[in-house]
């Protein structure tokens, strides 16, 4: 039984079960075996809030963000995902009864709720990788033209440009928006925006008796030279 365990190891070869060795003769290496490629992968756009839902309900169609956000969502999307500001919750969590689509976008009407109220959402997509590859962003410096102590804070791309005239890229492919007085994100405040995109600028409007908004300043992320 010996011997023929010797003469198994001399041929290379040692069986048990579902074990297999191999050995190579001396100076030639053992094959590499390839490198697994992750199949498909994929990765997430930033988040959008297009919307608040202070009429009908939050309507973040995709076409929608699109004409406002050039660019920034590739053709065909394979994911979408939605979370409320703030709080950071599913449309489950936060018990709406909402319509979502990669292709359409999201739509949460008001009248579709117990309360008659949609909570205030973000949504982002998810993309092929190669879409969202890492790209270089310069971006500007802060402005903060408008104070809140009229009708809002009106921090619109038009009139930057002309206050500030070869500060601003003609067309931005990002904006930040935080508070005056200690940075905080304008998404983390709470408050409702008319205008918070890349193309138009920054906009909060007073609403008497229920908001009056915060001191906001703005910068833009354009593609680097």
């Amino acid at each position: 039984m010996n011997n023929l365990l010797r003469l198994a190891i001399i041929a290379g070869l040692i069986s048990a079960g579902s074990l297999q060795l191999t050995r190579f003769p001396v100076g030639i290496e053992k094959p590499i075996p390839k490198p697994i490629k992750e199949s498909d992968p994929r990765c997430w756009t930033e988040w959008f809030d297009r919307d608040n839902p202070s009429g009908t309900g939050d309507w973040e169609l995709l076409s929608d963000l699109r004409t406002e956000n050039p660019g920034k969502i590739c053709k065909k999307p394979v994911d979408i995902e939605a979370l409320t500001l703030g709080s950071g919750q599913t449309p489950a969590a936060a018990g709406d009864i909402v319509t979502m689509d990669k292709d359409t976008g999201f739509v949460c009407k008001n009248q579709d709720q117990k309360d008659k109220k949609c909570n205030d959402y973000r949504v982002r997509f998810s993309c092929h990788a190669p879409y969202c590859a890492k790209e270089e962003v310069c971006w500007t410096g802060w402005f903060d033209r408008d104070n809140p102590s009229g009708t809002g804070d009106w921090e619109t791309l038009s009139s930057l440009h002309k206050q500030y005239p070869g500060k601003i890229c003609k067309k931005p492919k990002y904006i930040e928006a935080v508070t005056v007085f200690g940075n905080i994100p304008a998404a983390a405040t709470g408050q409702d925006f008319i205008i918070f995109n890349p193309t138009e600028g920054f906009v909060c409007k007073n609403v008497p008796g229920q908001q009056y908004c915060k001191d906001y300043k703005v910068r833009f992320g354009c593609c680097c030279d």
